[in-house]
C-alpha cells in the first residue's frame, strides 16, 4: 500500500503543531490511515559569543540557542485527502515536505 509521508520543521513549536492537527482532521473526515505526528529529535544550533567587543575586561559570554522541531506524519494514500493536504494553511517559518513512499 502506497502512503505519503509529511514531514514538518520549524523553529516554533506552535506552529508545527497548529499544521499537524489540520492533518488531523482531513485524516478524520476523509477516513484515511494516519501514523502520527512522530515527533523526531530536536537539532539544537549552539552560538557562543564574547560579550565584550574590544577583548579587555572579564571574558564574559553570551549563550544563544535555536532549536528546530520536527514531526513525521504517515498518511494512506487518497486523492481526495491529498488535495486536502495541500490545500492547508502553512504559516511562514514552516518547512514541509510531501513525499511518496510503498
Amino acid at each position: 500500500m502506497q502512503k505519503a509521508r509529511i514531514k514538518l520543521a520549524s523553529t516554533e513549536i506552535d506552529k508545527i503543531n497548529k499544521t499537524c492537527q489540520f492533518i488531523k482532521d482531513i485524516a478524520e473526515k476523509t477516513g484515511v490511515e494516519m501514523h502520527g505526528p512522530i515527533p523526531l529529535p530536536t537539532k539544537r544550533l549552539k552560538l557562543n559569543t564574547r560579550r565584550g567587543p574590544c577583548g579587555e575586561g572579564s571574558a564574559t559570554w553570551e549563550r544563544f540557542e535555536m532549536r528546530i522541531h520536527k514531526r513525521l506524519i504517515d498518511l494512506g494514500l487518497d486523492e481526495r485527502a491529498l488535495r486536502l493536504v495541500m490545500r492547508v494553511p502553512i504559516p511562514e517559518g514552516l518547512n514541509i515536505e510531501i513525499e511518496m513512499i510503498e
